[in-house]
C-alpha cells in the first residue's frame, strides 16, 4: 500500500515485529494503543502464520522507544493523519514503569540530582 492510498483522515501503522516481519494497518487518531493490539491480536495477519501469537493478548507497542500505555490515542501523539508511522510490536507481560514522564528532578541550582542516570534512547 503507497502513501497515496492512505486515507486522509487515518493514520497507516507499519507494525514491525521481533523477527523484522512488517504488516501495515490502518487507525483513527483516536485509536488507542490497547485498542490497535487489541486489533491485530484478533486479526493476526496469514503473513505472520509461522511467527508465536501469544496465547493471551500481551501485545505492546513501541514508538520512539517507548512503550506506549494502553490509553495513549494516536492523535494524542501527534501523528499526522494521511501517512505511514512505524511502530514495533512485542509481547510483553508487563509495561515498565513511567520514569516520571523522562524528566529527572532538578534542584534550585539547575542541576540534576541524579549522580548515576544515564537515558536510554
Amino acid at each position: 500500500m503507497g502513501s497515496r492510498n492512505i486515507p486522509i483522515d487515518k493514520i497507516n501503522l507499519r507494525l514491525i515485529l521481533v523477527s523484522g516481519k512488517t504488516k501495515e494497518f490502518l487507525f483513527s487518531p483516536n485509536d488507542s494503543a490497547a485498542d490497535i493490539t487489541d486489533y491485530v491480536y484478533d486479526n493476526w495477519p496469514s503473513g505472520w502464520s509461522d511467527e508465536q501469537r501469544p496465547s493471551t493478548n500481551i501485545l505492546r507497542l513501541i514508538y520512539q522507544g517507548r512503550f506506549l500505555h494502553g490509553n495513549v490515542t494516536l492523535g494524542a501523539l501527534q501523528l499526522p493523519p494521511g501517512k505511514t508511522t512505524v511502530m514495533h510490536l512485542v509481547a510483553r507481560e508487563n509495561l515498565p514503569e513511567p520514569n516520571n514522564q523522562g524528566q529527572m528532578k532538578r534542584d534550585k541550582s539547575g542541576e540534576s540530582n541524579c549522580s548515576n542516570c544515564c537515558a536510554i534512547l
